[in-house]
């Protein structure tokens, strides 16, 4: 019988054409602007077809939404509603580009098989994963290595279904990829169209400081998805703020543009607070679409 590692090197050919994960390497030298879509995290409440109408309004080309527990869909009703949430999309000429999920591995309680299978059906090409959490009073190697084979199991069961797994790095004293190296040391084990990052520049920023160049060059050829949203230091605590008005850099949008990136680019306004189902704050939450989507187009020489 095949090993799983001698499956994932023979599978990962066929699904670099789908999944649609490229590096520096094999971009071309002229590129039109990145697929482009936004996290729909502070739309919670509204009806999926508004959701799709909101989107359809910034021009983007698709979404990045919540569908995990207390997300747009319970992981429960993935199989009644995402159906529905697609078709809205697509009535908008939209895609559902990327998932946000609550998996980290292979299990009943997280329902993967039933979400991803699902979404894959659905024609949705990768989803990003939920996070795990190192236990600071035991050693933190150990513990790295004990995510390997979960890792493993899911990645196989994605090279299955033809779905691809993405892995945010998040800012925190416990967050695994918080540093950057340590997700890394595992997910080069795998080619880029087998696992990749969400990579997201505001906690590359706020973890690394004026380091995060390194993180770039280091995960640069395993990004699945790149991020941009930004922050401002309050006293101690960073809090996220409109694109351009805050610690983030243009210098990595001209990064993106001199390794040729051709991959995702999610925009993320997780700033923006209230409730969407009132009319002043949606209105609101519109404005700041366009700022932020202007800044984005400006950075990237869209504009």
């Amino acid at each position: 019988m095949p090993s799983r590692r001698h499956f994932l090197k023979n599978t990962s050919a066929l699904l670099a054409s789908t999944v649609g994960v490229s590096s520096a390497a094999t971009v071309p030298a002229q590129q039109a602007r990145n697929p482009l879509c936004f996290f729909t995290k502070h739309l919670q409440g509204l009806a999926l077809e508004d959701i799709a109408s909101v989107a359809a309004e910034m021009g983007v080309d698709g979404v990045e939404s919540p569908i995990r527990p207390k997300g747009h869909i319970e992981p429960e009703r993935v199989q009644e509603d995402l159906p529905k949430y697609v078709e809205a999309l697509k009535t908008q000429g939209l895609e559902l580009m990327i998932l946000t999920s609550g998996i980290n591995e292979v299990s009943e309680e997280q329902r993967t098989e039933q979400v991803l299978r699902t979404a894959a059906q659905l024609g949705v090409k990768r989803f990003r994963m939920n996070y795990y959490k190192y236990d600071l009073k035991k050693p933190i190697w150990p513990q790295l290595q004990e995510v390997r084979p979960k890792l493993k199991d899911l990645i196989q069961l994605c090279q299955e279904i033809g779905i691809h797994p993405m892995f945010q790095n998040h800012s925190g004293r416990d967050y695994f990829g918080a540093p950057i190296w340590d997700m890394y040391s595992i997910m080069r084990d795998y080619s880029p169209q087998q696992f990749s990052f969400c990579f997201d520049i505001f906690h590359a920023t706020l973890e690394g400081g004026l380091q995060w160049p390194l993180s770039v060059a280091l995960t640069a050829d395993h990004w699945g998805a790149v991020y941009f949203k930004d922050f401002q230091w309050q006293g101690k605590k960073a809090e996220g703020c409109p694109l351009g008005q805050g610690q983030i850099s243009p210098d990595f949008a001209r990064m993106l543009r001199d390794r040729q990136y051709a991959g995702p680019i999610s925009l993320h306004v997780e700033y923006l607070k209230g409730d969407a189902k009132d009319a002043a704050v949606l209105k609101s939450f519109r404005e700041a679409h366009g700022r932020d989507l202007k800044v984005l187009k400006e950075w990237m020489g869209w504009a």
